[in-house]
């Protein structure tokens, strides 16, 4: 896992850094390469079984949507769907592990976060309100269930998928803050750290 671990962290670091600083062409190449090298990453997992495609079909996913991202606005439809996918997928592989449990503090606090998410890009996003909010309940089930799995069982493997999960919820955020409300100089390389830092940390669990 060494080298390859390498590998991921320097392609998502060269993204990053342009997404701060660089070209635009460095982020178009270090994109896509980051996220096959995750794939790679997870098809190289040690417990790797049937249910574990739900991983690689969830990165596939994300690939499709970071693509569509680069497209003229009128894609942005199909963008948030392939990353609704994502994470729907990624729901049913922590669920997959999960004896359902309920720890009612954590759905508050997701709702909480829902609804100011919400209540700060609603007016801005016009004709793609019900794609987003449906995206936006997605992420929010998914960092639920994958905390239910951590707060049932705190486990490294649990551990790892609730911190990846809740990654993916900041990135989300700050991309959709950028897209509709604001933008700022670190937006694209915020969202990009929590974004590649989510998956992986979903693909460690593979490992563990």
């Amino acid at each position: 896992m060494l080298w390859s671990f390498i590998a991921v962290f320097f392609s998502g670091w060269l993204y990053v850094d342009a997404a701060y600083r660089g070209p635009t062409w460095q982020r178009w190449v270090f994109k896509p390469i980051t996220l096959i090298l995750l794939l790679f990453l997870a098809w190289q997992a040690p417990m790797f079984n049937a249910i574990s495609y739900l991983v690689l079909a969830g990165l596939c996913a994300a690939l499709v949507g970071d693509t569509l991202t680069q497209l003229p606005r009128q894609r942005m439809l199909y963008a948030v769907g392939a990353f609704f996918l994502s994470h729907l997928l990624y729901t049913i592989w922590f669920a997959s592990q999960l004896t359902f449990t309920f720890f009612w503090p954590l759905p508050v606090v997701l709702l909480v976060i829902g609804a100011l998410w919400l209540a700060v890009i609603w007016t801005r996003l016009e004709e793609m309100r019900l794609p987003v909010l449906a995206f936006i309940g997605m992420t929010l089930v998914m960092v639920w269930v994958a905390g239910e799995q951590w707060f049932l069982r705190p486990t490294d493997t649990a551990m790892s998928g609730f911190l990846g999960a809740s990654l993916l919820l900041i990135g989300n955020i700050v991309w959709l803050f950028s897209q509709y409300r604001r933008r700022f100089r670190a937006d694209t390389a915020i969202y990009a750290a929590c974004y590649f830092a989510g998956h992986f940390f979903i693909v460690r669990a593979l490992y563990l």
